[in-house]
């Protein structure tokens, strides 16, 4: 009953290493529980405190440490590609109108445009959203 430890820390290393394969950090979290708890069974309580602490350690973790480290790793994200112009806001340099392509001011880049819907025109000045890319046209609309 003394070895209950070495189980605690094997299980807090199995949790972590199959924490490389998931990526959601649940299994982090349940690995620091069970390490904790390992701390416990070296500390030499009994086993009903081993696996309280466990308990709590996990759940804190949980609740806590996984939400605080998911918003810090949503934070350096930035949509790249295609997703960061559906939604953007554009300006009209060249008249867009159905059957003919104009042209749009995108950021700073100039693409071309036709109306999302097709009995639309918007003049030069205008300020439109892009509902839409296909291919290298955007498709827009005003709000």
């Amino acid at each position: 009953m003394d070895q209950f430890w070495i189980w605690w820390l094997v299980a807090a290393g199995a949790l972590v290493v199959a924490e490389l394969f998931t990526g959601t950090f649940v299994l982090l979290m349940l690995g620091a529980g069970a390490f904790a708890g390992g701390i416990v069974a070296v500390a030499g309580g009994p086993l009903w405190l081993q696996a309280l602490v466990f308990a709590v350690v996990s759940t804190f973790a949980l609740w806590l440490v996984r939400p605080w480290i998911n918003k810090r790793l949503e934070r350096g994200k930035q949509e790249t590609g295609l997703a960061s112009i559906e939604g953007a806001d554009a300006t009209v340099v060249e008249r867009v109108e159905p059957g003919r392509h104009g042209m749009v001011k995108i950021e700073g880049e100039l693409w071309r445009a036709r109306p999302y819907e097709a009995d639309k025109t918007y003049d030069p000045g205008e300020r439109v959203r892009v509902a839409k890319v296909d291919g290298a046209t955007v498709l827009v609309w005003r709000d």
